[in-house]
């Protein structure tokens, strides 16, 4: 069966001598691995479409639900600024790789695809990449049914005045000082930071604004993030590692 889909390009590998296999993020088709020929030849007509973050238009061949055969395609947007630039690519790559270890194939849901096509601009318009992979992972635990309770204590269910409240991102959202025995790993949290995660929660990468945030308070939310994706999702990202070299290295 022919099939056309928009997607967005988050893996691709060699194949063979000249060949590779892409794997697209689509918004109605889910994640769908391609098989495309000849990609790795000078002179491929397809070779551009095989790139790491390219949106584009593809029409392909399957035959049951295994690996499509590429017959044409045709690119929306490259983002070759983002592939141009190691800092952006590293931040570009993390996003790509995240939404591909959490999402399963065939897993339908235009949001996945939305906000990662939304979180590829975004970094390529040149805003802050940590705020904008802030905003990210809190979508990708939202949709992957992982979101943290913010509002109230998340053993109680009392409301508590912000400095109060630690994060658990064992048990999922914030802990009052009188429940932190459950917990003795919750992480403190200043009350600016609380309210930027409870901002996140409310944002859409297709909306977003510029949002000024201190170096301090940055630092604060990576630090909370990452311990809700490693605690919530339990993933191992190769790209994490690199943009932690950069990070250590300044690159």
């Amino acid at each position: 069966m022919l099939y056309r889909v928009e997607g967005i390009v988050i893996r691709s590998m060699d194949y063979g001598e000249g060949n590779k296999i892409i794997t697209l993020c689509t918004e109605n088709a889910g994640k769908i691995g391609v098989l495309v020929r000849g990609a790795k030849k000078v002179k491929s007509r397809h070779a551009a479409l095989t790139q790491l973050f390219t949106l584009g238009e593809y029409v392909f061949f399957r035959n049951g639900t295994g690996l499509g055969t590429l017959n044409a395609g045709e690119i929306t947007m490259s983002h070759y600024r983002l592939r141009g630039d190691l800092y952006m690519a590293a931040y570009a790559s993390y996003a790509c790789e995240l939404l591909d270890r959490i999402l399963l194939d065939e897993e339908t849901g235009s949001f996945w695809f939305q906000q990662l096509k939304a979180c590829l601009g975004e970094l390529e318009e040149g805003k802050d990449p940590g705020i904008i992979l802030n905003v990210y992972e809190m979508k990708m635990l939202q949709t992957a049914g992982y979101a943290p309770k913010l509002d109230v204590c998340i053993s109680c269910g009392e409301p508590r005045s912000e400095e109060e409240l630690l994060i658990s991102p064992r048990l999922g959202g914030v802990l009052c000082k009188y429940c932190r025995h459950l917990d003795p790993q919750a992480l403190t949290i200043t009350p600016r930071a609380l309210k930027l995660l409870r901002l996140f929660e409310r944002l859409d990468l297709r909306k977003l604004g510029n949002i000024d945030v201190k170096e301090e308070t940055k630092l604060e939310l990576k630090k909370v993030m990452r311990s809700f994706i490693d605690m919530q999702l339990g993933v191992n990202l190769k790209s994490r590692n690199f943009l932690d070299q950069m990070d250590k290295y300044e690159i």
